[in-house]
């Protein structure tokens, strides 16, 4: 499952340089995620880094993306393959 950024985004951008995918970016008025770059650092890192860091917490699970960490990992593996 890939993360989402709420309205509740105060636009700090301590999430953007954390991701490893490179999945945020500035949106029209608050960042946004990438769902096919968000792996939730899935073969990165044990947590997600961009909600770990996020200091109003508003980087929840995005239920319009639902993926199993299986299928986040072979995610993360195209991804790589691409570098």
């Amino acid at each position: 499952m890939a993360l989402i950024i709420t309205e509740e985004c105060i636009n700090c951008d301590v999430c953007e340089p954390v991701c490893p995918n490179e999945a945020i970016y500035m949106g029209p008025e608050i960042f946004e995620i990438d769902p096919d770059r968000c792996t939730e650092c899935v073969g990165h890192f044990d947590e997600p880094q961009c909600a770990e860091i996020c200091p109003v917490e508003c980087i929840p699970k995005d239920p319009n993306h639902e993926e199993t960490e299986a299928e986040l990992l072979l995610k993360y593996q195209r991804l790589t393959e691409e570098l």
